[in-house]
């Protein structure tokens, strides 16, 4: 079987599967859709990060094409509905590089609070500012972070402990850690809020969410922080708001349109402006956090290719089954329908076998059910299984 690691995943994936048995390729850089659909065949695992894009068309493509790995959070860049119909399963790491976030996050707020980069750049022109003008302490500040999630929370927790005061909004009914205050309405952060902090998630609902009349609500000579998604803020709103004063400082890491690779041209509306933080989408990219990525997201190809585990795929039925020694395993991936296990309850009844361990679940229009049996059934009877119109996959694992 084959691997196809894309975009510098790091190489502890490439070793864990190179272990397992399988032939891997890597390639520094993401692929253009027709790349894609050339590269994927006969390819049964794919790893990618945020670059590249897997359409319907690659998705085709890939016939051969078990799982897709995105070594990142983020999983907008697949189109998981259509993987899913094609029963591939999609993994990510959804908490592999939170800390990495937040403690850049943290940097720049600081950076920005004391002007350091202008500091920095008048000393390497050779001028001695020692001035503590626009320069100020983060304490006492107030923080609104816009999407509580795993990186927002654990923004929280670091903020407050640092002496920030926080509040946040999310449309999601999440509880507050420490003293964090939930705000009722985004406008209601923004008119408290000395640094607003993105991070929300990429689906389409949040295109264009943060534009001139959100900046236009923030408080004046606030900060403004991006390390979400580039699709979510326009950028000239935030260039015109930087222009004017209103806002002091920013801080983005995340583009709508970013190069494909390494040392491709770069180019923004935001930059050559004064204090602001560019950076090229290395929220996530400390060597700690694409080590851990890296073990995941390998780890979840290994146990869902050889053992059924689909334990915290995004778009597939998630089960974690139990690992009997000595056990038959059937994994069935299948229409969500009636009738479904009891057809395969009377196969298993026919075959004279008795169930050691069953785990199942459904997701949509898609069911998943993991039997493990004290005896194999036949291959005529998996084959009667494979031939029914609900059938998305069967296979089988001996443990």
């Amino acid at each position: 079987m084959k691997a196809l690691l894309l975009e510098n995943i790091h190489p502890v994936a490439t070793q864990a599967l190179r272990d397992a048995g399988y032939e891997v390729e890597t390639r520094p850089r993401s692929l253009s859709e027709d790349e894609l659909v050339e590269a994927l065949p006969g390819v049964s695992l794919l790893g990618i990060r945020s670059n590249t894009h897997i359409t319907p068309r690659v998705l085709d493509a890939g016939k051969d094409l078990l799982a897709i790995g995105c070594f990142c959070i983020g999983t907008n860049q697949v189109h998981l509905a259509e993987a899913a119909a094609r029963g591939i399963a999609v993994f990510n790491a959804p908490y592999s590089n939170t800390r990495s976030v937040v403690e850049l996050v943290i940097g720049e707020i600081i950076a920005l609070a004391r002007r350091l980069l202008e500091k920095s750049e008048r000393m390497h022109q050779g001028v001695w500012d020692k001035s503590a003008k626009g320069s100020h302490e983060i304490r006492g500040r107030t923080l609104g972070i816009v999407g509580y999630g795993n990186i927002g929370t654990q923004l929280s927790n670091v903020a407050e402990a640092i002496g920030l005061r926080v509040v946040f909004y999310d449309t999601a009914d999440r509880p507050a850690h420490g003293n964090a205050r939930r705000c009722r309405s985004l406008d209601e952060l923004l008119e408290v809020s000395d640094i607003v902090s993105l991070h929300v998630d990429g689906r389409p609902g949040n295109a264009g969410m943060f534009g001139a009349e959100q900046f236009a609500k923030m408080k004046p000579r606030s900060m403004f922080i991006n390390a979400s998604r580039g699709m979510v803020v326009d950028e000239v709103a935030l260039r015109d708001h930087i222009l004017s004063g209103h806002i002091a400082g920013a801080a983005i890491d995340v583009f709508p349109i970013e190069p494909k690779a390494q040392g491709d041209p770069f180019d923004s509306p935001l930059r050559g402006l004064e204090n602001v933080i560019l950076t090229p989408h290395v929220g996530g990219s400390t060597q700690e956090a694409q080590e851990e990525i890296g073990h995941f997201v390998s780890g979840k190809f290994l146990a869902f290719v050889n053992q059924g585990s689909t334990a915290l795929s995004v778009n597939l039925p998630a089960v974690a089954p139990p690992h009997p020694q000595g056990a038959f395993r059937i994994g069935y991936l299948h229409t969500n329908a009636p009738g479904v296990l009891a057809n395969i309850q009377q196969l298993i009844a026919e075959a004279g076998a008795n169930v050691v361990g069953q785990t199942l679940t459904t997701l949509g229009d898609r069911g998943y059910v993991i039997t493990d049996t004290d005896r194999p059934l036949s291959e005529s009877q998996l084959a009667e299984l494979r031939r029914s119109p609900h059938t998305v996959w069967l296979r089988t694992y001996q443990l």
